[in-house]
């Protein structure tokens, strides 16, 4: 590995460690503003900031195993973040989405797990509803995780279709047709 793709490298943990203090930051607002207070609507009728505690994983599930469920999750958590730094360090300079992908996933988990060993749980405040539909309050750090994921998944698909595209013999109908 190169001096540069060292730095670039230590370029996306950078992006990553900004990710995890907004996260962070805005979780210690929500504990601060939002705690014992009603919901502070952002945009009334579709988004509001309403604190709450999840001590579960996404949408609360698994929220009924008390401290053996706040460690479980954690040493998964944790589990999750080494695999990420794993593939990380094994990814080539060149594949920045892979790279920023794998950056929003650290980020994401490391905010969720701190928030849950230091605090037992994570907090959420993001709250999105629209009419009658109401989606699970959720915080920086999910959206970061779902991006990164996100982007993973656009990955694979775009990959998907180079590799089709490669072992396509040229001159093949399929290239007449377009």
């Amino acid at each position: 590995m190169t001096r540069s793709d060292l730095l670039w490298k230590f370029a996306y943990f950078a992006v990553a460690g900004g990710v995890f203090l907004i996260d962070q930051s805005s979780k210690a607002w929500a504990v601060s503003r939002l705690r014992f207070g009603d919901a502070m609507p952002v945009i009334p009728g579709f988004l509001n900031f309403a604190y709450a505690e999840n001590t579960g994983v996404a949408f609360s599930m698994l929220d009924d195993h008390g401290s053996s469920g706040r460690w479980g999750l954690s040493i998964i958590a944790m589990v999750a973040a080494s695999l990420v730094i794993y593939f990380f360090w094994r990814t080539p300079r060149s594949d920045d989405r892979i790279l920023g992908a794998l950056a929003l996933l650290l980020a994401g988990i490391i905010g969720n797990v701190t928030d849950r060993l230091r605090l037992g749980f994570v907090v959420d405040f993001i709250d999105v509803q629209f009419g009658s539909w109401h989606y699970p309050t959720f915080n920086v750090a999910d959206m970061s995780i779902v991006i990164g994921a996100g982007l993973l998944i656009i990955d694979m698909f775009l990959n998907k279709r180079k590799a089709q595209a490669e072992t396509r013999p040229s001159g093949s109908m399929s290239d007449v047709a377009k």
